[in-house]
């Protein structure tokens, strides 16, 4: 029996299978960060995917932490309102469990569409701002220099990644992902390659790590007991000679925030340095998964260019990680969980209207909603 069609939980969320789509920013929200029609059917193409768990976009918590100026945002409550509108169709087609991922993008924010080309915006540029960081410490050499948070800025962030958990609920969402992955700000204060800091926010690891677990308290703190918290992770930062942030750092890290009542880690890496050396390759991720797997008893997600459903079901099979994200191989293939099912001979259960739209002989494939 596949593994991949199995129910798993994240704390008290119940999913029905073990298909998690990934976070993918759409670039395609409003000048005030709101939602579209975009958005709409996006979300209705995961709904009707039969994967087990969608996860909405990176969403800033504050203007000036989105990655680019077309980024959804959740720091306002006509924000709020508008996504529960569009959330609220989405849940009347589908049973599908949707999470949001809550993000702050620090020195890697202000940046154009990124199919132009232009990289970041400078603050004097028409859609462009000043970002912010751990340090005074740019991505790119050619990027404007980050400020460096104060201690006061620092407890406001906090905050307003309470409030956007606050407004994350009301909305309608099942899960709140925060996202400490792929170099933005939670990541930047992680690394010692970007975190130059000399007070309590830097310099120890036990130092480097604090904002994180402040800013996971703080929104377990403001949503409502039991509701289910993740938490997504780069595990290393992919650079060779210097300090830098790596696996072990990653597992010590999940072990805290498994402690915090983190219902599950879920595991990509890279996206810190401009330099990173990465060995890209079919499920080249899943290695670390596997690591922080082996040090925690949370639920535990592989990412990462597991493309074809027999990685998938390998993944699980030899315990590497319990849950599988697909990202860009589900926008390729949106019914990637149906082919999915069809190849590991599982049941996926869909809405009436496809339950005859499958190829002659897989009959026995789909259930009904």
């Amino acid at each position: 029996m596949s593994l991949l069609f199995q129910p798993i939980q994240f704390g008290t969320l119940n999913l029905s299978n073990k298909i998690i789509i990934a976070p993918m920013c759409q670039y395609s929200a409003t000048s005030d960060a709101e939602v579209t029609f975009w958005h709409e059917q996006q979300w209705a193409k995961y709904a009707l995917s039969g994967a087990g768990l969608t996860i909405v976009e990176a969403t800033a918590v504050q203007a000036e932490g989105r990655i680019s100026h077309a980024d959804l945002g959740l720091w306002n409550d006509t924000q709020a309102e508008k996504m529960k509108l569009a959330l609220n169709k989405i849940k009347a087609i589908s049973p599908m469990p949707f999470a949001i991922q809550l993000a702050h993008a620090g020195r890697k924010a202000s940046t154009d569409y990124p199919w132009t080309g232009k990289g970041q915006l400078h603050p004097q540029d028409t859609l462009g701002w000043q970002t912010v960081s751990a340090s005074e410490l740019a991505f790119n050499e050619t990027d404007t220099a980050p400020h460096a948070l104060t201690t006061h800025e620092i407890e406001k962030l906090i905050q307003d990644f309470a409030d956007a958990a606050k407004r994350a609920v009301d909305v309608g969402f099942d899960l709140i992902e925060l996202h400490a992955a792929h170099g933005y700000l939670l990541h930047q204060f992680l690394s010692p390659i970007s975190n130059k800091r000399t007070d309590e926010y830097g310099g120890s690891f036990e130092n480097r790590i604090r904002l994180t677990l402040e800013v996971f308290q703080a929104i377990k703190n403001a949503v409502p007991q039991d509701y289910p918290v993740g938490i997504r992770i780069s595990a290393t930062d992919w650079m060779d000679g210097v300090e830098s942030w790596n696996v072990e750092s990653s597992v010590e890290l999940s072990k805290a925030l498994e402690a915090l009542g983190a219902v599950y880690i879920h595991v990509s890496s890279g996206g810190l340095d401009a330099k990173q050396n990465i060995d890209i390759h079919s499920c080249y991720q899943v290695p670390f998964a596997h690591a922080i797997k082996k040090a925690v008893n949370i639920p535990v997600i592989a990412v990462g260019l597991i493309e074809e459903p027999m990685q998938a079901e390998g993944v699980l099979q030899y315990e590497q990680a319990d849950a599988i994200g697909i990202a860009r191989g589900i926008l390729y293939q949106p019914n990637w969980p149906w082919q999915a099912a069809a190849e590991l001979g599982a049941k996926i259960a869909v809405s009436p209207q496809y339950l005859r739209c499958h190829p002659h002989g897989l009959k026995d494939l789909f259930t009904s909603f």
